[in-house]
């Protein structure tokens, strides 16, 4: 299912991190499509609360999850500030998709990094 959000589909994910050299833009572009997805996600399910929304990105945070070791095995890693700007991501997806109230720790709850 195409993304129809247009907030979504004007927004350009993780740009931080794959403007810092540190982050291999091929490892940053599967973030990318994590994010993306969840989005894909909540346009086809619909979560009707909160609980449905954090059921959803704790999926991708698990996805993030074994992400980082591919960050790691590049010689990278999703440490503070690439956690921040993930974690600001989620943030923009639940608002995006009229979350406003979303607890930005429940967003990533079960995540690594």
């Amino acid at each position: 299912m195409p993304i129809t959000n247009q907030q979504v589909l004007g927004h350009a994910f993780l740009r931080e991190m794959f403007n810092d050299s540190y982050f291999p833009d091929q490892v940053v572009d599967q973030g990318r499509t994590i994010l993306l997805q969840l989005c894909e996600r909540i346009e086809a399910e619909l979560p009707s609360g909160l609980e449905n929304l954090y059921a959803l990105t704790r999926a991708a945070t698990e996805e993030f999850n074994l992400l980082d070791m591919e960050f790691m095995a590049a010689g990278s890693g999703i440490e503070t500030v690439a956690r921040e700007w993930i974690c600001d991501e989620f943030c923009f997806v639940a608002s995006a998709y009229g979350f406003t109230d979303a607890d930005a720790e429940k967003l990533s709850a079960g995540r690594d990094w």
